[in-house]
């Protein structure tokens, strides 16, 4: 059974087309026209092991806020499209992932309810002409529609560059276990007998 989803989102400020296999080998094919955005959502698809095509058109005449909120939303969407009812799956992952001096854990639910915890240092505002205030939104979207719950917490971290990327491999490596379907597990993976 094939564990994918292709959603398309258009709006007056951008165009996306995200399709989303689960079962991937973390082949990623991103362009959003915000060049550490890509290199982030890469570092999500490398590491979850994710197919993931992103392709973004949006007015990054404003600014990249709008390209990545909408982005973000429509990777969520396809996420949670992709996941189907959740029967089988482990439900929950966690992962502790250092970037030389940056560390960041990581802990994921795919409860079905969107929640969001985010904690990290205080950072110098620009990556380039990245946004570093962008991270938290990025995942407050995500989390909007795919349903989940997560808990991203930067333990230590000096450089921004560093401190963001631990956080998007931390869900990555998250994500992957939870999305993994156990043979143990049958049925809904709660009492409630749905997610």
């Amino acid at each position: 059974m094939s564990r994918f989803a292709r959603v398309q989102r258009t709006t007056k400020e951008s165009d996306v087309l995200v399709e989303l296999e689960i079962d991937g080998s973390g082949s990623g094919s991103i362009d959003t026209g915000v060049p550490f955005f890509d290199h982030m959502l890469s570092q999500l698809s490398k590491h979850g092991l994710l197919d993931l095509t992103v392709l973004t058109k949006g007015d990054l005449e404003i600014d990249a806020h709008h390209t990545v909120e909408d982005t973000s939303l429509a990777v969520g969407q396809a996420l949670r499209e992709a996941l189907g009812d959740k029967a089988g799956l482990r439900r929950y992952g966690d992962a502790l992932v250092p970037l030389d001096e940056a560390l960041t854990q990581v802990a994921v639910d795919l409860s079905g309810r969107p929640y969001l915890v985010h904690t990290e240092p205080d950072l110098v505002e620009l990556i380039g002409s990245y946004d570093t205030t962008l991270p938290r939104h990025i995942f407050e979207s995500l989390v909007a529609e795919a349903r989940i719950t997560l808990h991203v917490n930067v333990i230590t971290g000096r450089n921004a560059h560093h401190v963001v990327e631990s956080q998007f491999k931390a869900v990555a490596r998250a994500l992957r276990d939870a999305v993994v379907v156990d043979p143990r597990v049958v049925g809904i993976p709660s009492t409630k007998g749905s997610l």
